[in-house]
């Protein structure tokens, strides 16, 4: 287990305008430069970096899919960010800094791979595969040792928000939590439906301006239903909210398109005239 053994001393920023140099010092004294000169880095909190970390995530997958090099560099650069992002604001903090990330992922990657650097050997891929999920399962009792017991749900893997929700979920139905068939999951789709509406109808801007966390709360309940109906229909909510996803740009170029092809923007158009060709793109698509 890693502890710190030196002084947490966030980054000293970079004096003028840096060169890019490809050092890490270099980048971690620009980034401290950004938190002390730029108004939007300052702002930022390690829970307000957390969405951008995910989309960062995802860019890069689809960058890897692209096979596109500058894409990549680019997409990895800026998930790069988002950890020297984090530690510059937790050094700030007194907490860690890079050098303590660093350490620690060192530490991991050469306990979970005893096969190459002990005299351990595994025979194929499903072998270390399966070393690996004991040697972290041993990592977790170290955790239980530290006072965080584990929970049921915690082995969850990180994700997309619609891929947690469903594998709570699955996990959940594993434990006897869950209803014996799809009425109860709509039945409770429903309800959480009519409490959003409640906290809106007839409601001002101002107060639902002011009441948005828990409108907030209630958005989320019906999400979370919803990808519980996608479970019973042993349906992918991902898969099922990326389709739509594409569907939508997919139809939405068709208007752009047809816009263009009389001389128009969309800027130029209004919502009559693009809903028209928003029903034409659906008649298009089942052509």
């Amino acid at each position: 287990m890693t502890t710190l053994n030196h002084k947490i001393v966030a980054p000293t920023p970079v004096q003028g305008t840096p060169d890019a140099s490809g050092q890490l010092e270099d980048l971690l004294a620009l980034m401290a430069r950004l938190r002390a000169d730029c108004p939007w880095d300052k702002k930022q909190t390690n829970h307000s970096l957390i969405p951008y970390a995910i989309e960062e995530a995802y860019e890069l997958g689809e960058a890897v899919q692209s096979e596109d090099d500058e894409d990549i560099k680019g997409e990895l650069g800026d998930v790069l960010l988002q950890v020297v992002f984090h530690c510059q604001m937790y050094a700030e903090q007194g907490r860690f800094d890079m050098s303590d990330v660093i350490t620690t992922l060192q530490e991991k990657l050469v306990r979970r791979h005893p096969h190459v650097f002990e005299a351990e050997t595994l025979k194929d891929d499903a072998a270390v595969k399966e070393r690996w999920d004991e040697i972290k399962a041993e990592e977790n009792q170290a955790r239980e040792a530290r006072g965080k017991p584990p929970r049921r749900l915690d082995a969850i893997k990180a994700g997309s928000a619609l891929i947690q929700a469903q594998d709570v979920q699955k996990q959940a139905s594993k434990l006897g939590f869950d209803w014996d068939g799809i009425r109860g999951a709509f039945d409770k789709l429903d309800e959480e439906i009519d409490e959003l509406k409640a906290e809106l109808t007839n409601k001002s801007k101002a107060e639902i301006k002011a009441n948005i966390s828990d409108i907030e709360k209630e958005l989320g309940d019906c999400m979370f239903a919803l990808v519980n109906v996608a479970r019973k229909l042993n349906l992918d909510a991902e898969t099922a909210t990326l389709t739509c996803v594409h569907k939508f740009k997919s139809r939405f170029g068709y208007i752009e398109a047809q816009l263009a092809a009389v001389g128009k923007r969309l800027e130029d158009s209004d919502i009559t005239e693009m809903d028209a060709l928003w029903e034409a793109a659906k008649h298009h698509e089942r052509l």
